[in-house]
């Protein structure tokens, strides 16, 4: 049952006063607790969680903490007033203190369990318990569930200290992390890219944790030094942070038979999800093994679109789990992400990613763990042999799915009507060869200018140096692809007028809308988060300016500064062009 208030919409809440009666705890008032938790939610140790959907978690503050930043453009959303983010309850409740909430907001929160599937392949060994008990949410505790103007929205901490599931470690995050996925949750939402959403980046002043990076100038694949930085906590918010990993542990399992609940638990799970992430395309009234088979249907189709999205805006996840797979069909869990800049097919930020998550390798990451999905639900259909046999063709259909939608994408960033298969291989391969920058090349195209001129503002290297015979056989089969490119898209190099023109500029616009000017290139955001290291957090708030509109043309300060090529010398840096796993 709602706790929820009458309230007027839009009405801008100023206080967690205001907030408070919005609270809906969802997840904990219908689904199961782990029997072996403290209701209390003092339960810090590493240990095994065999049952029950969530375990009572309550956050340790940080030390001092200090404003760092918030999303406008999600507290507008909420109707949170600005003011709001610097105000002592919210500040202290969005730092872990849930002390002195006002009810009927809850002065504990929660952290999941989940499995470990790498690519498919599911894992239990790697667990400190070898049996797979000991994964999930090991520093990220969901604080609030709330209806606000009539949508769900789930409040969750990362870095906000200690649970079952830390397997040892401090529960922290450093104000580095957090800065990478403040800025890169909103960039995503901006960019058009179904995401969970950054509400609020807080520091603390005095407490701080060690943690392995780069000496400076470092060209090292992973850290090669100790280093003390700020811990932070910040929060992100989705209609929901179940992930295919959590269903994954439920199926396993019910398919073991590990408890009398099992598959009753499994179900409820299941049907949890549906009403918190599909609720407007899954009716109510229908069967569990009908629901299932739809549900499977609608993520398949949501998963495969994610994916497109991500490799449109030059976005690679580097951890592609199914742990860090959102079962909402969103991204989630920004750790060791990062965006192409130079175009590489196998860019991959992370030093110990492998290429099977590498850029264009993600929609066979995502086939993979579609099929972890899949194998979670099956045990709901074991008494039921038609939706099973469906179910098998769902998955069976997911790469003709997810062709189809990297053909529109490309076709889309391409301004073309119809995918093209020739033109596309042969642009991969000068993209490749020459090389270019991702995101610089298909803005300067959606220009659709007269030459190549313009498009080689994208280029990594000259192709004008006179006498060398492979610039200029290279610069030729530029000139000839950019021909053929033209008269794909039924523009020659003709009048600039009439209503040749208009469909011209109709076409560059539609171009712009899917190819952003602006992307988060992590040397623009090295130094903003060593600035805040050092207290001056301006530096974050003018980049998240940026990124939060990465398709407008900005102005011409933004432009010099933040669109163009990263800096030779900045090529192979740790913690720059790689690094380890974020944290």
């Amino acid at each position: 049952m709602s706790h929820q208030l009458p309230r007027e919409n839009n009405v801008e809440v100023t206080s967690l006063d205001e907030l408070a009666p919005m609270a809906d705890y969802s997840l904990m008032n219908r689904l199961n607790c782990d029997r072996g938790a403290t209701p209390d939610g003092v339960d810090f140790r590493p240990r095994q969680v065999f049952s029950g959907h969530y375990v009572p978690a309550r956050p340790t503050p940080i030390e001092t903490p200090e404003y760092v930043a918030h999303s406008e453009g999600l507290f507008r959303e909420l109707c949170f007033a600005d003011s709001l983010a610097r105000s002592d309850d919210f500040v202290r409740m969005f730092s872990g203190d849930l002390s002195l909430v006002p009810e009927p907001m809850s002065k504990v929160g929660w952290a999941c369990g989940y499995a470990l599937s790498i690519y498919g392949t599911e894992y239990t060994q790697q667990c400190p318990f070898q049996t797979g008990n000991g994964y999930g949410d090991g520093r990220a505790i969901s604080v609030l569930e709330a209806v606000i103007n009539g949508r769900r929205w789930e409040m969750q901490l990362k870095g906000g200290g200690r649970t079952p599931y830390c397997r040892g470690a401090d529960g922290r995050a450093v104000l580095r992390s957090s800065v990478r996925e403040f800025l890169a949750q909103e960039h995503m939402h901006a960019l058009g890219v179904p995401t969970s959403r950054s509400l609020s980046l807080y520091v603390s002043k005095t407490e701080t944790v060690r943690r392995p990076w780069y000496s400076e100038g470092s060209h090292a694949r992973d850290p090669d030094q100790l280093i003390s930085e700020p811990v932070a906590i910040s929060t992100r918010v989705a209609p929901s942070f179940i992930r295919v990993g959590q269903l994954e542990l439920f199926g396993r399992r019910a398919r073991k038979q590990e408890h009398p609940r099992a598959l009753e638990e499994l179900e409820q799970l299941v049907l949890h999800l549906i009403d918190r992430e599909y609720s407007g395309v899954i009716d109510q009234p229908l069967s569990t093994p009908t629901k299932v088979v739809r549900l499977a249907q609608e993520f398949r189709g949501r998963l495969a679109s994610l994916v497109a999205n991500w490799i449109r805006v030059g976005y690679c996840q580097g951890n592609f789990n199914s742990d860090n797979c959102a079962a909402g069909g969103f991204t989630l869990d920004y750790g060791p992400f990062g965006f192409c800049e130079v175009f590489e097919p196998f860019y991959q930020p992370w030093t110990g990613g492998g290429q099977h998550f590498a850029f264009l390798n993600q929609p066979a990451a995502a086939e993979r763990n579609f099929k972890s999905f899949c194998s979670a639900l099956r045990p709901l259909l074991d008494d039921h042999e038609d939706e099973l046999a469906q179910l098998d063709e769902i998955q069976q259909g997911f790469p003709d799915v997810m062709q189809a939608e990297m053909q529109m994408m490309w076709s889309a960033k391409l301004g073309l009507e119809t995918f093209d298969i020739e033109l596309f291989r042969q642009l991969m391969l000068l993209m490749t060869q020459t090389p270019v920058d991702y995101t610089v090349f298909f803005r300067e195209l959606s220009s659709i200018p007269d030459d190549i001129a313009p498009i080689k503002k994208s280029f990594y290297r000259s192709l004008d140096e006179p006498g060398r015979t492979d610039s200029e056989a290279l610069l030729e089969r530029w000139s000839q692809w950019f021909s053929e490119w033209k008269s794909q898209i039924g523009i020659g190099g003709d009048s600039a007028s009439g209503a040749g023109w208009q469909s011209r500029a109709e076409r560059s616009r539609s171009m712009k809308r899917v190819n952003p000017k602006y992307t988060m290139r992590e040397w623009f955001v090295v130094p903003a988060y060593q600035r805040a290291a050092e207290g001056d957090y301006l530096p974050i708030r003018e980049l998240q300016q940026v990124l939060t509109q990465p398709y407008a043309e900005q102005s011409g300060t933004v432009e010099k500064r933040f669109y163009r090529l990263k800096p030779s010398e900045l090529f192979d840096l740790g913690g720059v062009s790689h690094y380890s796993c974020s944290s």
